[in-house]
């Protein structure tokens, strides 16, 4: 073979070799750019904010919402769970999820009485009849009709997450009745509701900040206090005030939600995706707080503590029917829908 004709199959070989790679990196190309019609896989990140610890039932429920987002998108979307109140504290992370800058965020249901009024209901007591009436209320239409009131303030209600039942302790006696309760000086949180419901019990109500509550109990400033199990033992309160009258007189649950601007930025399915994910995740949370409450409730018993379990709250319906008089009006008709 002459020299001619060993240069010209040189060149083919080096152009055959050039344009199988120009052809690889096309298709390479093609599947990191997305479909044929245009539509990109890339996955999303969100943001999702979360103020109590990495273990705590919120977060668990955070994280299972989070997974099934994934799952239910097909992996277009991926929720990161930043817990512990990294990006701030409640009234901050509401302000950056109205904003857009946090797309997702769980709070209590009582600072959004800010953006809605008609929220405030669930801060109602015994509102509800039960435990099982209160979920199967907040799961269904009702309940998602109230995050609806939410509309128009750049928060996207999702679902509600549980909180536990407050209940009333103390250092002075055992409370069985609201008649036991005359006399005692409890604190409450800084609200008109929370002081008008102690006070239509025959209590005294002194709004306190939470962190100052084990040393007023300590020093006698103050009889007694309000929370749930698993408040009571962790700040240490069952060490200063023994009696715990277990009587869930109000349960106001946190609520799941999202911002406006991603909610917008959602396709119809996607949206019925997220919906799902936080509907189903609900399960997980309520579980993992029943864990923690019971675990409390142990530890609080074997440590000393005194429990007074109300079986029958029929009295105690009674004895707030004042507030129910004061704020009736203001929430008649979710009341109404709720006890209907």
């Amino acid at each position: 073979m002459n020299k001619k004709l060993v240069a010209l199959f040189s060149i083919l070989f080096f152009v055959v070799i050039v344009l199988a790679a120009c052809g690889g990196e096309s298709e390479d190309a093609s599947s990191e750019e997305g479909n044929d019609d245009g539509s990109s896989e890339e996955t999303v990140t969100l943001t999702l904010a979360e103020n109590h610890p990495d273990d705590y039932p919120t977060t668990v429920g955070d994280k299972k919402f989070a997974e099934l987002v994934e799952e239910k998108t097909d992996g277009r979307y991926e929720i990161e769970v930043y817990s512990g109140g990294q990006l701030g504290e409640e009234s901050e992370v509401l302000e950056q999820v109205q904003l857009g800058t946090i797309e997702l965020a769980r709070v209590n249901a009582i600072p959004l009485t800010e953006f809605s009024e008609s929220i405030g209901v669930l801060s109602m007591p015994y509102l509800f009849e039960d435990e099982e009436e209160k979920w199967e209320k907040l799961n269904g239409e009702v309940g998602q009709d109230l995050l609806g009131t939410l509309d128009g303030s750049g928060l996207v209600g999702l679902t509600f997450y549980d909180s536990g039942e407050r209940s009333f302790y103390n250092n002075v006696r055992p409370v069985e009745t609201p008649e036991d309760m005359e006399g005692l000086q409890l604190r409450v949180q800084s609200s008109d509701l929370a002081i008008a419901i102690v006070e239509s019990l025959g209590a005294s109500a002194t709004p306190m900040e939470y962190g100052e509550v084990y040393s007023a109990l300590q020093t006698g400033v103050i009889d007694g206090a309000e929370n749930n199990f698993p408040s009571y033992y962790t700040s240490n309160h069952y060490e200063v005030a023994e009696y715990f009258t277990v009587n869930g007189y109000q349960g106001t649950p946190e609520v799941l939600l999202g911002s406006q601007d991603l909610w917008d930025d959602l396709s119809d399915e996607d949206k019925e995706a997220f919906k799902e994910a936080a509907m189903e995740s609900v399960d997980v949370q309520r579980e993992a707080w029943a864990e923690l409450t019971e675990e409390a409730r142990e530890a609080v018993t074997e440590n000393g503590s005194e429990l007074i379990e109300v079986s029958d709250t029929e009295e105690w319906r009674e004895a707030v029917q004042p507030v129910y008089d004061e704020y009736g009006d203001q929430y008649s008709e979710w009341i109404d829908r709720f006890t209907e």
